[in-house]
């Protein structure tokens, strides 16, 4: 475990999120898990430790991500978006903003998330920018117009870290504050499963940004240009193995209660061991040749993270596949990893598994 956390402290957090029930709807935010995550830390946790915070590292900040989520997955997803926000922040060389929101998001005070999907994997396709960006004239800052097409917790949001591309093809990252002129919040999409974290399509309309509230750019994809993980990350993965350890957890009791499907969890878990150990390595190790791509991990955890669901569905026959049964649930919220962050050579790759075309 972390050593910013104390394990006793910390899986009693865990036990605790995954014994909350949980809200399933895009019009019920999470705020007691998120409450007692704050209480319990989760606030500081990726905060430096000038601006207050404890200063976790990377190879940390997967081990929570993923001890977390295998009691929550609502929740860890929550904040992987706000610590997201948080990162570009950290990463800017614009000292001044950094000092303004960093302090106020580790004590709580504030609360950010990102919208930054269309500058990485989501609408990369379209020949017209999703927001477009123009020198303002009257400023040292930028005039935003489009359409951010996801933005997890943006309704609750004070600061929404986003961006968009100039018509030289240079692009932007922004601290915007949510409640700025021409910043239009839609009603959160009722998704297949995580609608709680409200998700939600955010409309810019002619919107200034200062100079002084610009993260990072004006330059050429600005998403690989040091201002955090990107799509694909390791701690999408973390994600992914947390969620079907927790999956098998619970399919566990099912197998306390019928000993016969023990040979059926056992493979699972022993692969949930097995990519750990990789997600691990790959985090000390990565300039070592021999040590798993992280698009590799990811492949592997979106598979497991699936598989471990269904495979728990199908123990529970009928009882499992009525609406509110844990594992009714488990099996439509595993389906997020195949669309979150999800780079096209992953997506190929589950692709080829779910059509077998590999065999």
């Amino acid at each position: 475990m972390s050593l910013i956390v104390s394990h006793d402290v910390f899986q009693t957090l865990v036990r605790t999120l995954s014994e909350l029930a949980e809200p399933d709807s895009a019009d019920v935010w999470p705020a007691a898990q998120l409450e007692f995550l704050s209480e319990g830390g989760g606030d500081r946790w990726n905060i430096p430790i000038e601006f207050g915070g404890d200063g976790a590292d990377g190879a940390e900040m997967l081990e929570i991500y993923r001890e977390l989520a295998s009691g929550s997955l609502l929740t860890t997803f929550i904040l992987t978006q706000r610590n997201a926000a948080c990162q570009r922040i950290q990463t800017s060389d614009n000292d001044a903003i950094k000092s303004k929101l960093l302090p106020a998001l580790c004590r709580g005070e504030i609360f950010a998330t990102v919208g930054i999907s269309h500058l990485t994997t989501s609408r990369q396709h379209l020949k017209s920018p999703p927001v477009v960006v123009i020198p303002d004239e009257n400023s040292n800052g930028y005039r935003l117009t489009g359409t951010v097409p996801w933005a997890t917790g943006v309704a609750v949001a004070d600061i929404l870290v986003t961006g968009g591309t100039l018509a030289d093809g240079r692009q932007i990252l922004a601290a915007l504050p949510t409640s700025r002129e021409g910043v239009k919040i839609q009603t959160p999409i009722a998704l297949m499963g995580l609608s709680s974290a409200q998700t939600s399509v955010v409309n810019l309309d002619n919107v200034l940004v200062g100079g002084d509230e610009i993260l990072h750019g004006p330059v050429e994809r600005v998403m690989s240009s040091g201002a955090g993980g990107g799509a694909g990350s390791l701690g999408t993965s973390a994600v992914a193995i947390g969620t079907a350890q927790g999956t098998l957890r619970m399919f566990r009791e099912e197998v306390d209660r019928r000993p016969e499907l023990a040979e059926f969890v056992e493979p699972l878990q022993e692969e949930v061991a097995k990519l750990t150990a990789m997600l691990r390595e790959s985090a000390s190790n990565s300039s070592d040749l021999n040590t798993a791509s992280a698009e590799e991990i990811r492949q592997r955890a979106n598979s497991l993270a699936l598989r471990s669901a269904q495979a728990w569905l199908a123990a529970t026959k009928g009882a499992g596949y009525i609406v509110g049964h844990p594992a009714e649930r488990a099996v439509r919220e595993s389906m997020f990893f195949l669309v979150w962050s999800c780079p096209q050579q992953v997506l190929a790759a589950n692709l080829r598994e779910l059509s077998c075309a590999s065999h």
